[in-house]
């Protein structure tokens, strides 16, 4: 039996993909993590064979766990989960060290398949995740890495290097603390920096801040 560790903040997600798995002869889902801090401590303490993963956590992001589990667990598979499809996060994430990338929305059967796939020591890529990877071989490489933001994500860029909460963003700019979130998750993995002040030392450096 395979051993998977599943960390969502969602109870109600992870019954969902606990019933999807327990239909599958040889998978079984060993724990469950709420947070980054919990999944990692499950990580360090027990032998997985692959972790389910959200991207969007409370705190610290999927992203920034994914590179923790990616020093502590080199060899240990991670599949990302998200409601954002493969070509806003997938690149990122893969990247980053994932072995496959996930919409929420997708079938059951994807899912199992995803795994299945992962488990075997192959990668899960989309179609469309695949292109969008394909897309990012061909950009040009000499761009400085701050002008691949969006102007939303510049403008969360330049809120956070100003040293304003995730709650001030959020009101600054009338989104929803989530939404800032994930554009605080794109900006990490543009700028290639791991927290809020590397994304302010990266923006004085570059003299895009005061």
């Amino acid at each position: 039996m395979k051993k998977i560790l599943i960390v969502d903040d969602h109870p109600i997600v992870r019954d969902g993909l606990k019933q999807i798995l327990a239909d599958t002869e040889d998978m079984v889902v060993g724990g469950e993590a709420g947070s980054a801090d919990e999944a990692l401590a499950l990580v360090r303490d027990a032998d997985w064979d692959l972790v389910v993963l959200d991207i969007t956590l409370p705190g610290r992001t999927g992203i920034d766990l994914l590179r923790d589990l990616r020093r502590e667990r080199p060899a240990l598979p991670v599949l990302m989960l998200s409601i954002h499809p493969e070509e806003e996060l997938g690149v990122r994430a893969v990247k980053a060290g994932a072995s496959g990338y996930l919409n929420k929305e997708c079938a059951s059967d994807d899912l199992v398949h995803a795994i299945q796939l992962i488990m075997t020591g192959n990668k899960y890529i989309s179609r469309r995740l695949s292109e969008r990877l394909i897309e990012e071989i061909q950009r040009d490489t000499n761009k400085p890495p701050h002008e691949t933001l969006s102007d939303r994500e510049y403008e969360v860029m330049a809120l956070i290097s100003a040293g304003k909460s995730m709650k001030e963003v959020a009101a600054a700019l009338s989104l929803s603390k989530s939404t800032v979130s994930t554009y605080r998750v794109r900006i990490l993995d543009k700028l290639n920096v791991r927290s809020n002040a590397e994304i302010t030392r990266y923006a004085l450096h570059h003299g895009l801040v005061n």
